[in-house]
């Protein structure tokens, strides 16, 4: 049988606070104010809490403790709870040591050239465009690594079907965007600073980087099989 009793704020934090220490009668208006609970009001004015309310609170400080999720992402994820979804518990992309896993190549400019099958100039020309940006090694001189070489192939394919240097600095400049949008989902997360937040701010960007290649793929198919129609 369904629990209709209602309580009020102070027997939810009774409730709660054996499991979360940390629940205050703030952070439950909190959540109030940024439309995470939905209270109801009684005649004189007192929140009343039903079983779902709890249930709501409960759900909310459990994704903050164990995954560390910012409220944006916990609120969309009970949106499509009440839409009878069953929401993802976490990321679905490639594990983060994967991912992000580089090789310990350095390169000179030389080496860089002639492994990615680009010629000196061109290379200049795409380290003048930005497209290509190598860091300080020893004694001041250039150093580029497995990325590098990776965005170098990936440009020289293109210069060959007939791009130019400048045109590749506009694909740069959408990565570089696209990663800053990112970044800025992880900022709570890697504000704390502790291996498991971080692991988590890994986890999320891994999956996040990821879905957003396949979006940006699937977009450029789709554009492009348009223009083979007309």
């Amino acid at each position: 049988m369904a629990d209709s009793r209602v309580r009020t704020i102070g027997e939810v934090i009774n409730n709660l606070r054996g499991e979360f220490p940390e629940i205050t009668v703030s952070k439950v208006r909190f959540l109030e104010t940024k439309g995470m609970v939905r209270p109801r009001r009684s005649k004189s004015g007192y929140r009343e809490f039903t079983s779902e309310d709890v249930s709501r609170i409960r759900y909310i400080l459990q994704q903050q403790r164990d995954h560390f999720l910012p409220l944006k992402v916990i609120k969309s994820k009970l949106n499509a709870w009440e839409r009878g979804e069953v929401p993802p518990d976490g990321p679905s992309g490639p594990p983060p040591d994967t991912y992000f896993a580089t090789s310990p190549t350095e390169m000179s400019r030389v080496e860089l050239s002639r492994a990615a099958g680009l010629s000196p100039a061109d290379l200049e020309l795409l380290i003048e465009n930005h497209v290509i940006q190598p860091v300080t090694g020893p004694r001041d001189s250039e150093v580029f690594g497995s990325d590098d070489l990776a965005v170098a192939q990936a440009a020289a394919r293109l210069l060959r079907n007939g791009l130019e240097a400048r045109h590749l600095r506009t694909l740069r400049l959408g990565a570089e965007r696209s990663s800053e949008l990112l970044h800025q989902l992880t900022v709570p997360l890697l504000r704390h600073g502790n291996p498991d937040t971080r692991r988590r701010a890994a986890e999320v960007l891994a999956d996040c980087a990821q879905a957003t290649g396949e979006l940006q793929q699937a977009i450029l198919r789709s554009t492009l099989a348009g223009y083979l129609e007309e």
